[in-house]
């Protein structure tokens, strides 16, 4: 039995079951490093193999301009809590096109992040019933009411440190500089964050996913 693969047939089932009269706008939330990306990347597979509509955007390519997003310094927690992402962009050009009385006419992305570059590309047109999944960091923080569902991914600060500097070590100059890095700037935000907002009694459902082969999906609310 693959526990993973049953966990997100049933979830992608119990999303396109909730299909209503515009696009269900679905946010995958966690600390950097729990697994979001990959989750979101699975659900989006696990959705279209149902033959079912499904647009993916990634938070990165909502990031603000290196000036903004750097501007309290590059290793300032509360920096990258304030000022990565661009929540209202993602707001104006995703969330409100695709919500309630909307003309489902999006943009997938704002930037280029490696080369920090705005980009202006055509709106797409979403199909009607859509699953939209976004993943990001601090999801809840900003536009809450314009999520439909949220998904909490619970990982251990422990874990999500072990992760993360083994994916960005070299990206950072090494392993201990990427811990650093961590601590200083990413799971000090996170930290932030969860003493805010408390994500994960605020999301619609939590996967504890500390192991990848075993993760346990709840179900808060709906």
């Amino acid at each position: 039995m693959n526990l993973r693969s049953d966990m997100l047939r049933g979830l992608a089932e119990s999303l396109i079951a909730l299909e209503g009269d515009h696009p269900l706008r679905v946010a995958i939330d966690g600390i950097t490093a729990s697994g979001k990306t990959t989750l979101g990347n699975e659900l989006t597979s696990a959705i279209a193999e149902r033959e079912h509509p499904v647009i993916r955007i990634r938070m990165d390519d909502f990031h603000h301009r290196r000036e903004h997003r750097y501007r309290q310094g590059k290793d300032s927690a509360r920096g990258y809590y304030d000022d990565a992402y661009d929540f209202d962009a993602l707001n104006q050009h995703v969330l409100k096109p695709l919500g309630p009385n909307g003309n489902r006419a999006f943009r997938r992305r704002i930037i280029d992040l490696a080369s920090d570059t705005s980009i202006d590309e055509p709106v797409e047109l979403a199909a009607p019933g859509s699953v939209l999944v976004v993943d990001g960091s601090f999801m809840q923080r900003h536009h809450r009411e314009n999520w439909d569902v949220v998904i909490f991914v619970n990982t251990s600060f422990d874990e999500a440190l072990r992760r993360g500097t083994d994916r960005d070590a070299e990206q950072f100059g090494g392993h201990a500089e990427a811990q650093q890095r961590y601590a200083d700037r990413y799971h000090a935000a996170s930290r932030m964050y969860i003493g805010e907002v408390n994500p994960a009694q605020a999301a619609d459902f939590v996967i504890d996913n500390d192991d990848l082969s075993s993760p346990l999906l709840y179900r808060n609310s709906m």
